[in-house]
């Protein structure tokens, strides 16, 4: 039998909760895919949280949605099921009246039939600093292969910058690089982000799987951008649409072997030290 000391359910959440995260310091979770949840002091962040209890997934959701109630704000990148998903969205929704969802203009319709009310759902316009709850956030546009761009509803897809206890993090969501991306990240002196190894292909795309960074480019990107320490995801949760993680760090030891990064254990807790916090 396996053996783990990772924590799930009620005991999972417990951790979050106690877990004291000092200023100049981040504690992320993962729960797979691009799910994670971020801890700044006393503020709870939830980015695409994907707790469905579907037969698609490769393995089971450490805690039912029910059961997130501790957080203080949702950001949801775009508007498929496993960013925004449908049996997660109501059971947060339900349990905490006070958690605010952010999301773009496209996802906005469906978190009010998912029953989050008309004064919790703020919408994430791209370049522009937003703060709630001790967060301090910008969406910036994310090419999900493509850019999508409506006037009034803005990009369909986005990532974050995220500023929170002295650090900047940066979730990129769902993304391929299109001009501009890595200047606009490196603009903003990322400490830790979050990057999308799973690629993309034609065969995929016949069967409308859109698709992301490989793990060359966004081990490139991360450094590029400028990144302290890069976080691979998006590998890890369906059959026919994953991708070796080691490849991404092998990449990096052969090629830039000053760069930082983590590859994280599902459920772990990871605590990013930024040197904020040795002042």
């Amino acid at each position: 039998m396996e053996k783990s000391n990772v924590k799930t359910g009620e005991a999972l959440i417990q951790e979050i909760n106690e877990t004291r995260v000092p200023y100049g310091m981040l504690a992320i979770w993962f729960l797979g895919q691009v799910s994670v949840v971020i801890k700044g002091g006393d503020t709870i962040v939830y980015v695409d949280p994907y707790l469905a209890d579907s037969s698609y997934r490769r393995f089971q959701p450490p805690f039912r949605p029910e059961e997130a109630f501790n957080a203080d704000c949702v950001l949801i990148t775009h508007d498929h099921i496993d960013h925004m998903d449908p049996d997660t969205i109501p059971g947060m929704a339900s349990k905490n009246s006070d958690t605010v969802f952010v999301a773009p203009g496209y996802c906005l319709n469906s978190l009010a039939e998912f029953g989050v009310q008309p004064q919790r759902r703020d919408h994430a316009k791209t370049g522009e600093w937003q703060e709630v709850k001790g967060l301090r956030y910008m969406p910036i546009p994310a090419a999900h292969e493509e850019l999508e761009y409506d006037q009034e509803l803005d990009h369909r897809f986005v990532g974050y910058i995220i500023q929170l206890n002295g650090v900047t993090f940066y979730h990129a969501g769902d993304t391929t690089i299109y001009p501009g991306l890595i200047e606009t990240v490196r603009a903003e002196n990322v400490d830790c982000a979050l990057l999308p190894i799973n690629g993309r292909d034609p065969f995929r795309l016949a069967r409308d799987i859109v698709g992301n960074m490989n793990f060359r480019e966004a081990a490139e990107f991360a450094v590029a951008a400028g990144i302290d320490t890069v976080i691979p995801a998006h590998y890890d949760m369906f059959e026919g649409n994953s991708e070796n993680p080691g490849y991404f760090v092998d990449y990096l030891y052969k090629n830039y072997p000053t760069q930082k990064s983590h590859v994280m254990a599902r459920f772990e807790r990871y605590v990013y030290v930024s040197g904020q916090a040795l002042k």
